[in-house]
């Protein structure tokens, strides 16, 4: 019997009883360096598991500089798709001397047969096994059901639907006879909802009679959710969009509400308490400690194992809260109405899970009359440095006069920066794109946006200038496809979300698309046909890991775990054998993207 180490998966897809066959089954074999162990054609005949040495895999019908194709070390397991497929396509080839463990074929058939999930894991893209990643790093006991399995469809109540006639007197009996906070009233096949409050405000501060059609005071804008989607989904919406309520529409026909009572007696978390403690901040001292929870908050979720995209939104929502809720604070109801609040970079991209540095931007309106706006923004920097938020160091703030300007003169600055294409314009560019509405009139900002694109979307040359900042940095892979592993660890900022980011964002100004998250606009472009589904899915994983990696390294700083103060540099010999792998998967990818770049905009000139 050999000693192995059976932590990882595939291994732990099996049970106790499959892990002894595995263990009783293999042998232990040497290899010497320049050693051939399957050779392209071969049939394959082991399943090998690396416990010392280095093994690389080479594309014999390859150029000499093109044909790496992967590099495993201790932990690593290659040879099971020759198995598969009945011979291997490459070569694998000893670059140190090497011990493997040796799964014999009839061993392994054994266990596909027998453990269907171990099967998949070969076949799985990086999509799938990122999931893994994530369910692995969730089985510390902490029940997860409540935030990544719970359906809308389970904490729905059933809508109380109404005819348009329907009088506010009637209303209020319906919802006082089912103990309901809303209604549904339907007119010319749309339906608007109704609250006890909206009745209140009509009857009191309107002077409303009680014999006026309920429809008149309904809000036909409905902030709705499919009954399949997650009820973490539905929080998300409610927090973005300021509502204690969803419509669940299923084929255009509302089938039930949820709503923010529901949620919370459905299951309890730090995120919901957060939610209210935001809303029922009432002066900026309140607000103070609403927004210090939020790092407590991030360990929490992700230390239940939630899905990184859904922190990502949550978080997104919760910070584009505090941003509006400050505004409102201190800025007067009439300037707010003349006026668009952007917040961009990472926080305009929803990305940012951490607080980080300001970068914020405002828009008023052309006949803007606000005497004292300076003042009031410069306060506004100050208010939100107190709330957590530090200064940009490139003084990226609505207390730099230059980012704040009105609608006409957002356009000319931005025909300027389409004319010049130097490194500072084409950086503002970037800039702008991400930006997100998160106070006041965003129609303001929609227009500035449509006139952006109108004035780059076709001029191929500024996209290719634009597009040439996504190559600037290399995936840090070496010449022969392995994964770097400096000591002090490889830059994941530089070398793979920003390549997909900008290069994302470039793919996104052609098309014309407003999304402004990466997620979201992989999802647009993959809907255009502009990538493949399958390629932009594994974009996204692999973005989410590097933010994932990312954050535990930031994580660490808060606990005191982490001596460095450099939180974008992940030290690969510290990775589990899967992480290894997905992270040089990613960054493959990564390349191919940066290839695809190239070509589609004439880089390699």
């Amino acid at each position: 019997m050999v000693d192995m180490d059976l932590s990882q998966p595939p291994f732990t897809l099996l049970d106790d009883s499959g892990r002894e066959r595995v263990v009783r089954g293999v042998d232990l074999l040497y290899f010497n360096r320049g050693e051939i162990i399957l050779d392209a054609g071969q049939p394959g005949e082991f399943v090998y598991i690396i416990h010392k040495g280095e093994v690389a895999e080479l594309d014999p019908h390859a150029p000499s500089d093109q044909a790496r194709i992967a590099h495993y070390t201790a932990g690593d397991l290659f040879g099971a798709i020759s198995i598969l497929k009945g011979s291997s396509r490459y070569r694998f080839k000893v670059e140190q001397e090497s011990l493997c463990y040796a799964m014999p074929k009839t061993l392994f058939e054994h266990l596909c047969d027998d453990y269907p999930a171990f099967a998949d894991f070969f076949q799985r893209g990086l999509a799938q096994k990122t999931r893994l990643l994530a369910e692995r790093r969730a089985e510390s006991g902490v029940n997860m059901a409540g935030f990544m399995l719970a359906r809308v469809s389970a904490c729905m109540r059933a809508p109380l639907i109404v005819e348009a006639t329907t009088s506010i007197a009637a209303a209020v009996n319906r919802l006082n006879e089912s103990h309901a906070d809303s209604l549904l009233v339907g007119k010319d096949g749309r339906f608007g909802v109704v609250t006890k409050t909206d009745l209140l405000n009509a009857l009191v501060m309107e002077g409303a009679t009680q014999a006026r059609p309920v429809v008149t005071i309904a809000h036909f804008e409905l902030v709705s959710a499919a009954p399949d989607q997650y009820l973490f989904e539905a929080l998300v919406q409610m927090t973005r969009h300021q509502v204690a309520r969803v419509v669940v529409v299923e084929q255009d026909r509302p089938v039930g509400v949820v709503e923010l009572t529901d949620v919370l007696s459905h299951f309890s978390s730090r995120s919901y308490m957060v939610s209210l403690e935001l809303e029922q901040a009432d002066d900026l001292e309140a607000l103070a400690r609403a927004s210090a929870r939020l790092p407590e908050l991030v360990q929490a979720l992700m230390a239940q194992g939630i899905k990184l995209r859904f922190v990502m939104d949550l978080l997104a929502a919760l910070n584009g809260r505090i941003v509006d809720k400050a505004y409102q604070l201190l800025v007067a109801p009439r300037y707010r109405a003349q006026s668009c609040l952007l917040v961009m970079g990472s926080e305009g991209r929803g990305e940012q899970i951490l607080k980080t540095d300001q970068d914020n931007a405002l828009i008023v309106t052309d006949d803007s009359d606000w005497p004292d706006r300076e003042i009031a923004m410069q306060r506004f920097t100050e208010t939100l440095y107190t709330l957590g938020y530090p200064p940009c160091p490139g003084n990226i703030m609505v207390s730099n006069p230059a980012w704040v300007d009105s609608e006409s003169g957002w356009r000319r600055t931005i025909a300027r920066w389409v004319e010049r294409r130097d490194g500072a314009s084409l950086m503002n560019l970037a800039i702008m794109l991400d930006a997100r509405g998160v106070a006041g009139d965003t129609r303001l900002l929609d227009r500035v946006r449509e006139h952006l694109f109108a004035s780059c979307s076709h001029d191929e040359l500024l996209l290719s200038y634009f597009a040439r900042a996504a190559l600037h940095f290399a995936a840090p892979l070496t010449l022969f496809g392995t994964l770097k592993t400096p000591r002090h660890g490889i830059d994941i900022k530089k070398g793979g979300i920003f390549p997909i980011v900008h290069g994302v964002r470039t793919l996104a100004l052609e098309c014309r698309i407003n999304e402004t998250s990466t997620l979201a606009r992989l999802a647009a472009l993959a809907e255009q046909g502009r990538l493949e589904a399958d390629f932009a899915a594994d974009l996204g994983e692999a973005l989410a890991l590097f933010i994932e990696l990312r954050l535990k390294q930031q994580l660490a700083q808060l606990d005191g775990r982490q001596n460095s103060d450099e939180p974008n540099l992940v030290v690969v010999q510290s990775l589990s054998s899967l992480e290894r792998d997905l992270l040089r998967q990613a960054l493959h990818i990564v390349k191919d993207f940066q290839q695809r770049l190239t070509h589609r905009f004439h880089l390699e000139y």
